[in-house]
């Protein structure tokens, strides 16, 4: 009887401590032109192959940017920042925008058409419009 009480305590804290994520969207401004993306497209902009749209990330350890880029990018963060050291190095491109939450994510791709970010879906809210749910 005491193994069996040892072993559901034992499952029961394994569980309790096994990090539960929220799910990321990637958001562009609700004014933006942009409608859907796929998780390549959005991994090209925030891997600094294209250009074509502004990223804004969330700060550098977040749960959320890594949750982001492990499921779009396919990259551990750390991955993704020797993407970026490697391209600033050369002088390819610039580190994208940091900002220090899914409300500042929010403000900065609603004022620039070009900027697209990810947020928590809990944060939606109108000035945002979802172009990818993380997978």
């Amino acid at each position: 009887m005491k193994i069996v009480i040892n072993t559901v305590v034992a499952a029961s804290l394994l569980v309790a401590a096994t990090p539960s994520f929220a799910e990321v969207v990637v958001v562009v401004g609700a004014k933006s032109a942009a409608t859907t993306m796929s998780a390549e497209q959005v991994a090209q902009f925030f891997l600094g192959k294209s250009t074509a749209m502004t990223p804004i990330d969330q700060p550098d350890g977040s749960p959320v940017r890594n949750e982001f880029y492990k499921k779009v990018a396919d990259k551990e963060a750390a991955q993704a920042r020797a993407v970026w050291a490697k391209l600033v190095f050369t002088g390819k491109a610039t580190l994208p925008k940091e900002v220090a939450a899914s409300a500042d994510v929010k403000k900065a791709v609603a004022a620039d058409p070009k900027a697209i970010g990810y947020i928590e879906k809990s944060a939606i809210d109108a000035t945002v419009k979802v172009v990818l749910t993380a997978p």
